[in-house]
């Protein structure tokens, strides 16, 4: 049984080595130190024209929560829009309202304006006060699968209430594991959780080539452009192997 591998990424040189180590899709953002924000238009371009998997554009208007008022789903809206006109496959979102419930009115729009191209409800479904509830929201609005944690800090932590979404669901909707899902722990929440996309960042922290930047005294010593997060594409080969080699024969019957 195929299990769906999604890579995070924030330059056409990681969504490269995403496709090289055998990811299925990419989530393409930028901001990942907030967590992602909708990138510049040029860069899903520039992504689509060099990569040839599925290629899921972050819809998020700035950091911070994801209770949105009207001028700032109308920026959605928008840039929705510039990502089909860039040759996306999909996009990524969320939106609720003050006490966590999800917005339905807002995503109901946001998913009629991104139709044909699918749409993952991201990580904000981890602060629904009631998982469940959002759960059947979000697959009666047209969402084609939700990344989350299973409500817990990450995956691993979560992966009862992964089992239970996945459970409740029962096929209408994808589930995909995120939040912490590494090499080492990928096999166990699998096979526990029983889902079958999973989503990662795999993200490892590249020093800066610029030799004055690192020179004793530069102005740019303490700066955060010492450095920039990248994918491997060994990283996600050596993900994609386990995934591949996960049996589920012995799994026991429901």
């Amino acid at each position: 049984m195929s299990i769906s591998l999604e890579i995070c990424v924030d330059s056409v040189e990681s969504a490269i080595a995403a496709e090289k180590g055998g990811a299925d899709r990419i989530e393409l953002c930028s901001g990942l130190h907030v967590g992602g924000l909708t990138p510049e238009q040029e860069l899903i371009e520039s992504v689509r024209s060099n990569v040839l998997l599925e290629v899921s554009v972050m819809i998020r208007p700035r950091g911070g929560d994801f209770v949105y008022g009207p001028h700032e789903i109308e920026a959605m809206m928008r840039e929705i829009e510039s990502a089909r006109a860039s040759g996306a496959d999909g996009v990524v979102l969320g939106t609720l309202h003050q006490d966590g419930e999800v917005n339905i009115e807002a995503l109901r729009r946001l998913i009629d304006q991104a139709w044909p191209m699918q749409v993952t409800f991201h990580r904000a479904f981890d602060i629904s006060p009631n998982p469940c509830r959002s759960l059947e929201q979000v697959i009666a609005a047209g969402t084609s699968r939700i990344l989350t944690s299973g409500g817990a800090a990450d995956a691993v932590t979560g992966v009862a209430g992964l089992a239970q979404l996945v459970r409740t669901a029962e096929g209408r909707i994808a589930i995909m594991a995120g939040g912490g899902v590494r090499s080492e722990n990928v096999c166990e929440l699998v096979r526990t959780s029983e889902v079958r996309e999973i989503h990662t960042s795999l993200r490892t922290t590249n020093r800066s080539r610029c030799e004055f930047m690192l020179k004793e005294g530069s102005s740019a010593q303490h700066s955060h452009s010492r450095e920039h997060f990248a994918v491997s594409a060994a990283d996600v080969r050596v993900l994609r192997q386990i995934l591949d080699a996960i049996d589920f024969s012995d799994a026991s019957p429901e």
